[in-house]
């Protein structure tokens, strides 16, 4: 697929200059011009590369995150690697030189490797929300069934579905082997096929993603918003002294105290203390497993708040991202007569690039877990 705005002035130079506009240039200004694309492309490309392996190293090497849901976006991370590596470099070659030049064999792979890897990019964004969405909406039974084989049969459909959508148009392309090839795009002739792929691939996933995220909404809010009286009754007294930090440090000076109030004499009296303490024990348990439940309600709070917060930043960019290259794809599809400048294209088809790059950005920077284990990796390797 095939641009990035890197800045402003990237997108007013190319926003200003056609063919016609390229031609009339002399070679070493339409030079220095394509060298300095093919150099802005190429940092993006490296970064999305980069950004990715850090995700995956983070993931193998931390034993913390060695989980299903970590599992799928360690996928997410390798499929955004591969996408930055089998179709960004050449993409870059085509977007500056604007003739396609490798042949019918290198034209058909690129192009299956283009709509695949993107396509399942796309994709595992759907299988990480639908595990968010039945985590949070059915937490006890799914926790039983959230294993690391079920997400490898989520990461299975992921891609079935994604070559089952880059496969039709090499079958028509093989017709027009003999001749020569100046351009290697995808045959927006076959209107069937432009409807399929672009709501297998985009709108289909963005409606099931958008409902899902409203659902995980709705539910994080329920549970951030739970009273913390349903919530206590499902602890008892002993669990409370053993899981909550300092409850059993509390609950015995609670007792001290009252032995030495209701004895100051020392002898004698034992048998009266240990029935007069209970009393006291059990407001102290009382005060504690308050205290607890608000605790646990704070933390749960925070993680579904930030959770979903990340959810939704994933979702978004992803819309912004991708919604300019499908719909423009849609139209040039559908409509015959409509006509857009071919920058138009390289500008959508980057910034859905973009996205395998955003993808990483965001789980590194808004999940802690991430956060912390990559800053070990970090220093690790500064170790050596």
């Amino acid at each position: 697929m095939d641009l990035v705005n890197s800045s402003d002035e990237f997108f007013l130079i190319n926003a200003t200059v056609s063919p016609t506009t390229l031609e009339s240039w002399d070679d070493a200004t339409l030079l220095s011009f394509q060298i300095s694309i093919s150099a802005m492309l190429a940092i993006v490309t490296l970064a999305t590369a980069l950004s990715n392996a850090f995700v995956i190293a983070t993931i193998f090497l931390t034993r913390k995150l060695h989980t299903p849901a970590n599992f799928l976006i360690g996928s997410l991370a390798v499929t955004d690697l591969l996408v930055s590596i089998l179709v960004m470099p050449i993409s870059i070659v085509y977007t500056v030189s604007k003739t396609w030049t490798l042949g019918q064999i290198v034209c058909d792979i690129w192009l299956s490797s283009d709509i695949t890897f993107c396509t399942a990019s796309i994709l595992h964004l759907c299988v990480i929300a639908l595990d968010r969405y039945w985590a949070i909406t059915d937490a006890l039974e799914y926790s039983k069934r959230r294993t690391m084989r079920r997400a490898a049969l989520m990461i299975g459909v992921v891609w079935v579905i994604s070559v089952s959508i880059s496969l039709p148009p090499l079958f028509w392309r093989q017709a027009k082997a003999h001749e020569e090839l100046t351009e290697c795009m995808v045959n927006t002739d076959q209107i069937s096929y432009t409807l399929y792929s672009t709501f297998g691939a985009f709108y289909v996933p963005t409606v099931l993603l958008m409902i899902l995220y409203g659902r995980i909404y709705v539910a994080a809010r329920s549970r951030i918003f739970k009273t913390p009286a349903t919530s206590g009754k499902r602890f008892t007294a002993a669990q409370l002294i053993q899981n909550s930090t300092g409850s059993s440090l509390c609950s015995l000076n609670s007792t001290s105290n009252q032995e030495g109030q209701l004895h100051p004499g020392g002898g004698g009296g034992g048998g009266g203390g240990g029935g007069g303490g209970s009393p006291l024990f059990t407001n102290s348990v009382k005060v504690k497993l308050a205290d607890s439940v608000l605790e646990r309600k704070r933390l749960c709070a925070a993680r579904e708040k930030k959770a979903t917060k990340t959810l939704g930043i994933i979702l978004g960019a992803f819309i912004v991202c991708w919604l300019p290259f499908f719909v423009f794809t849609l139209v040039m599809g559908v409509c015959k007569d409509c006509w857009f400048h071919p920058v138009l294209f390289d500008v959508f088809t980057w910034l859905g690039y973009l996205n395998s790059l955003i993808n990483p950005v965001i789980y590194t920077a808004f999940n802690d877990d991430f956060k912390q284990a990559f800053h070990k990796l970090i220093k690790f390797k500064r170790c050596y």
